[in-house]
């Protein structure tokens, strides 16, 4: 295997990027993990995908099994699903969580279908540690969709408990439940062990909802973090990478989570805003993320 030098010093995507040093690995922190959503790398496979992780220093990675990316459950017949298990142990990363985007509004039965792929992709990746399943959950007025949200998250928690996977919901700031205060109302209303939260503050930036108040509301119901930045364009918000608007203290927000008992994977999501154009790439992307995110730990 590669030492993480040799590889960076050999990768043609990060020559034009000062070189990470042994040294310069993430600190460990007790409880908490610094993984990457394959979301933003689309364009790779995901085996080539880990072998980078691996070599920046991530600890941790996200799946995404939406249609158009590599894990998505149809390119995942078994016998590359047993080597994907091999892969993520080979590069030492904990296979956290797998993205599947599904909807609380409309017809369920795909969405019921998604979920139930899904948490079969998960015990097969991860038999000993299923990786929890992550999704948003549709457009809408709240008020108007509110019930049959919380009526089809029911039928959710179900497949999630039958599978013995866990399912986490996650407020959009441009989908129905956009609020702390809407997806914590909705999980109490199911009150199910197998139905918990994804926090990403970077829904909730420039809308007068600051990361002490959306930690003490989500938190108690969160099992897992996704991280990136928001900045105003022209006055509507954008999404960027973490650590490009300034405007998040990610040491500041890893220490209210951890002392509210938050120990799970802090994963960054790069948007379709920025791996959608045209001269994005998904190794510098990640490179850029970790430089940012890694000296968080260290307190």
């Amino acid at each position: 295997m590669q030492t993480r030098r040799k590889f960076l010093q050999s990768a043609p995507a990060l020559a034009a990027l000062p070189l990470l040093a042994k040294g310069e690995k993430k600190p460990k922190d007790e409880g908490l993990t610094l993984g990457f959503s394959l979301y933003g790398m689309k364009t790779l496979k995901t085996g080539d995908a880990l072998m980078r992780l691996n070599a920046i220093g991530y600890d941790s990675v996200e799946f995404c099994l939406n249609p158009g990316w590599d894990a998505a459950p149809d390119k995942l017949p078994a016998q590359r699903r047993r080597a994907l298990r091999a892969l993520l142990g080979h590069f030492e990363l904990a296979l956290t969580a797998l993205m599947v985007n599904c909807s609380l509004a409309g017809d369920q039965k795909p969405h019921h279908e998604k979920l139930k792929q899904a948490t079969q992709v998960a015990h097969d990746l991860a038999p000993d540690a299923p990786p929890l399943i992550e999704t948003v959950m549709g457009n809408g007025k709240w008020d108007a969709v509110k019930n049959q949200f919380r009526d089809h998250l029911g039928a959710w928690a179900e497949i999630a408990e039958k599978s013995k996977t866990l399912l986490c919901v996650k407020p959009h700031r441009f989908g129905a439940c956009n609020l702390p205060e809407h997806a914590v109302w909705l999980v109490e209303q199911i009150k199910s062990p197998s139905v918990k939260l994804a926090y990403d503050y970077s829904h909730f930036a420039h809308r007068d909802l600051s990361l002490e108040k959306t930690i003490q509301l989500m938190m108690p119901h969160t099992r897992f973090i996704h991280v990136k930045d928001t900045v105003l364009k022209d006055g509507k918000p954008r999404f960027v990478l973490p650590g490009e608007s300034g405007q998040i203290d990610y040491r500041k927000l890893l220490r209210l989570a951890h002392k509210a008992g938050y120990r799970g994977d802090i994963n960054v999501e790069v948007s379709g805003q920025v791996w959608g154009q045209p001269n994005y790439n998904p190794i510098t992307a990640a490179l850029k993320s970790y430089r940012h995110l890694a000296p968080a730990f260290d307190q």
